[in-house]
């Protein structure tokens, strides 16, 4: 658990410094493009991938190509999900992907299924309902006709991710941080390509402010999905506990960072979401402990 932890501090780390991005004004585009170049160095640096020694061959270059356009891709879509069909209905998109994540891992992972674990995914899904702050107003952002095709993307896309993570975690003819590192070129490479279209389609300017940026959130970006894979690693036989401690855990921790950090307010609904969420993640830990 203690690297479930690690990982929901690094994704609310994350969260923390998009937030800050608008304020200091920063082109979330380019610091997405440059945290992936930060996050690549540090898995080189860290791990030291012995890429001359593994096989073009044995590499589900398909997988990895899958995941290295998801990545900046659902980051993007979901900044247009926020334009066309607003916060609130984009974050529910995204709250809710937790159960496609939940449901793989019984269909693709083996995960055992019974009343116990059906009754913390019920909690946790009332604490992800609770948690949205549905009284905030969008009166004045216009949702176009076609917003549900965004919010349908949003939340395939994040399931995928969590998915596909998951995938790249379990296969062992290369090792998964072999694997990250030419997740992370891909990554960047796509998106880099990306950023230099709109650098000649839009005029964009490429700033140092971005540059670094990127570069701060690629390190927090980095830790998240390590210790998100060393998760799914240690608690290889309940990709379950995984999938909903991380989800819940990163709503609970946020709420906190947002009320002390921030200064936002959170309504009675809002509270009883976070005790769920605390309820939910202590069944679901006692059920993997105890093998229910």
């Amino acid at each position: 658990m203690l690297y479930v932890f690690l990982s929901i501090c690094c994704s609310v780390i994350v969260s923390v410094l998009l937030k800050l991005a608008r304020r200091y004004q920063i082109d979330v585009f380019q610091a997405i493009v440059w945290n992936y170049s930060m996050a690549m160095l540090l898995t080189w640096w860290f791990f030291k991938p012995d890429v001359k020694q593994v096989a073009f061959s044995q590499l589900p270059i398909w997988l990895y190509l899958v995941v290295g356009i998801l990545l900046p891709l659902i980051f993007w879509i979901m900044a247009a999900s926020v334009r066309v069909a607003g916060i609130v209905r984009t974050d529910v998109a995204q709250r809710l992907s937790l159960f496609i994540s939940l449901f793989a891992a019984f269909l693709l992972f083996g995960d055992s299924f019974n009343l116990a674990r059906l009754a913390c995914f019920v909690i946790g899904f009332a604490a992800i309902l609770c948690s949205i702050p549905w009284q905030k107003q969008t009166a004045n952002r216009k949702v176009v006709s076609n917003a549900w095709i965004y919010l349908l993307l949003v939340f395939l896309g994040f399931g995928a991710i969590d998915i596909s993570f998951k995938k790249v975690a379990s296969y062992t003819a290369v090792s998964y941080t072999t694997s990250l590192f030419f997740i992370y070129i891909l990554a960047f490479a796509i998106s880099f390509v990306s950023l230099l279209v709109k650098v000649f389609v839009h005029k964009t300017r490429i700033h140092w402010a971005h540059i670094i940026f990127g570069w701060i959130l690629g390190v927090a970006n980095f830790g998240n999905i390590l210790f998100y894979l060393k998760a799914h690693k240690a608690l290889s036989t309940s990709p379950s506990l995984v999938f909903s401690a991380m989800n819940i855990g990163v709503i609970t921790l946020g709420a906190v960072v947002g009320m002390v950090a921030f200064h936002e307010r959170l309504s009675k609904l809002n509270k009883l979401g976070l005790a769920l969420a605390i309820i939910s993640i202590t069944m679901i830990t006692i059920v993997n402990i105890l093998h229910w």
